[in-house]
């Protein structure tokens, strides 16, 4: 077989890369990782808003993806949507841990301001596009997915937060939601 030139695709439809990953494809999870390593970035560094903290998570959802391909049911919604949110409840979880807490005990007030600072500057959701269309809500709707999706609150939080019943709370999450997967079916 000296000679044959082997075809080796470079590009999968989203079904074909699912079947890749279930069968545990190499090949597969390098073309997942070169394909939404950017995206799933920028919505966990959104939510940690600390690029160290954000490479460590990204390791952590990508496995996550890889051992639970077999979760993923695409009659409940697209697999994109489906790793944004391990990516997204990753980071909350991971802002939660003790570990993270006590480390920003232990961390001196000028590094956690110096940190913050930096921080406060960068939009790293514009590279995806997405913070064009969130403006396009409602300032309320903004707020509340502000809150859930980039900052970690959990509805009982925002009820909290806003002194709102948590009734309302997650009614105009909902409402929020769909106006937003509205919004978002013209970039599909």
């Amino acid at each position: 077989m000296v000679g044959k030139i082997f075809n080796i695709k470079t590009n999968y439809s989203e079904d074909e890369l699912i079947a890749l990953l279930r069968e545990k494809s190499e090949s597969g999870f390098h073309h997942l990782y070169d394909h939404y390593s950017g995206a799933l970035y920028g919505v966990i560094l959104r939510i940690v808003q600390s690029k160290e903290y954000t490479e460590e998570i990204i390791q952590d959802v990508f496995m996550k993806i890889w051992n639970s391909i077999h979760q993923y049911d695409t009659a409940k919604g697209r697999f994109y949507t489906w790793m944004i949110n391990i990516a997204r409840n990753t980071a909350i979880d991971y802002l939660k841990s003790k570990s993270f807490q006590n480390e920003l005990k232990n961390q001196s007030l000028p590094d956690f301001v110096y940190n913050n600072a930096e921080l406060s500057t960068t939009n790293n959701s514009d590279f995806i596009g997405f913070s064009n269309v969130l403006e396009t809500l409602e300032s309320d709707k903004q707020e509340l997915i502000n809150l859930a999706y980039y900052q970690g609150y959990t509805q009982s939080e925002i009820s909290e937060k806003l002194n709102m019943p948590l009734g309302t709370v997650k009614t105009k999450m909902r409402n929020a939601l769909m106006k937003l997967k509205d919004l978002l079916k013209d970039y599909q």
